[in-house]
């Protein structure tokens, strides 16, 4: 059964940083394009930031570049999404999705 779990969302201060986890099972990550999506209230879905497979070229979203980095630990299965210097403006659910599957969403909140 395919899963993707996401783990380490929550309230930080601008600034601050977090680090969010989506373990998959089911399938090997490092097999598919990975990536990282995020929903703000009444906005729409966007793309965050995308590993490629075997290779591992990245890319991100304008609006995250120099301050977030997505990479992937193949022996744990395991996408993850390094967020530093968050803003408010970075407050969303945040989604991974790889293999056609996407997981439930973890909360990022930046406010003081």
């Amino acid at each position: 059964q395919v899963q993707l779990v996401e783990s380490g969302g929550g309230l930080v201060q601008p600034g601050g940083s977090l680090r969010l986890s989506c373990a998959a099972s089911g399938f090997t990550i490092i097999r598919y394009a990975m990536r990282w999506y995020r929903q703000a209230p009444g906005k729409e879905r966007e793309l965050v930031a995308g590993i490629n497979s075997f290779g591992g070229s990245t890319n991100y979203a304008d609006s995250v570049k120099g301050r977030f980095t997505i990479s992937r630990d193949n022996a744990k299965n395991t996408l993850y999404l390094q967020m530093n210097s968050l803003k408010p403006e970075d407050t969303a659910v945040y989604y991974c999705k790889g293999n056609g599957y996407w997981g439930q969403g973890t909360q990022v909140t930046v406010s003081s």
